[in-house]
């Protein structure tokens, strides 16, 4: 029908020139952003989810980061131990030599002060150990490191870091020139292995649970891609497609426009 008043021919071709150029601008977009999720209204079901993988991601950086300075922190407290055990080997070894009677006064109070002096090296290093201002050394130190996102139990790992022995309390005490003092040297070393066995069992847990935090970053990661990155090829695509739906429609809109006109001749 040719009407004069209303162009509806001109008036459907404006509304699909419109859906085209926002299809146009919509491809745009997430070409110059990457994302198909550029704001809420794109999809608000997946925005909510995008927003929420996007907190658990950085929660499990931070989870990481916090199992990582963890690890360096039961390697200061492995080396200092492995410091301490050097010293009493070599404490052990010169009252190996004092219980030998072929050693004078001289020799033995020359033995004395070096095993004094090692005593004292080993109770600066167990009160000088620390980790970024925490005493590791402190007796029953016990450093809840937090390797999960949440509240829950599985999210804390518990590491003890407290070096505790009667023994190394009491070297003080060593009587060099008793081979009692041998024995008492090994109860240490044996309390020193166990500790480091203690730190070594903690190592290998934190890195475990690093493994398991980088899996599951991986996974995220990727359903993250998959919810909110823009298939560049599909959106090229479709830029194409919107662009030729454009010209047709600037072209068929300038050709409706003079549908009116047709009408002026019948008269």
């Amino acid at each position: 029908m040719l009407s004069l008043n209303t162009n509806t021919t001109a008036l459907m071709v404006q509304k699909n020139l419109q859906k085209a150029t926002e299809g146009i601008n919509n491809a745009m977009k997430q070409l110059t952003t990457g994302y198909k999720l550029n704001s809420a209204k794109d999809n608000p079901a997946n925005y909510a989810i995008a927003k929420s993988m996007e907190a658990k991601l950085r929660s499990w950086s931070v989870a990481q980061d916090n199992m990582m300075m963890g690890s360096d922190m039961l390697e200061t407290a492995s080396s200092s131990a492995t410091l301490i055990e050097n010293h009493i080997i070599r404490i052990r070894d010169l009252c190996e030599q004092a219980c030998n009677g072929t050693y004078g006064e001289a020799s033995i109070n020359a033995i004395k002060q070096e095993v004094a002096s090692r005593v004292e090296e080993i109770n600066r290093i167990r009160e000088s150990t620390e980790y970024n201002d925490i005493n590791l050394f402190e007796s029953g130190k016990t450093i809840n490191l937090q390797v999960g996102i949440d509240s829950s139990s599985s999210s804390v790992i518990a590491v003890e870091t407290g070096l505790n022995s009667s023994i190394l309390d009491s070297l003080g005490e060593l009587d060099v020139t008793s081979a009692d003092s041998l024995d008492i040297l090994d109860g240490a070393l044996k309390d020193l292995s166990s500790y480091q066995v203690k730190l070594g069992a903690s190592q290998n847990r934190l890195e475990c649970a690093l493994e398991y935090a980088e899996v599951t970053t991986n996974n995220l990661t990727s359903s993250l891609s998959t919810i909110r990155d823009a298939d560049i090829a599909k959106v090229s695509s479709d830029l194409i497609r919107y662009q030729i739906l454009q010209q047709a429609c600037a072209t068929l809109l300038a050709t409706a426009n003079q549908m009116p006109a047709l009408a002026l001749q019948l008269l």
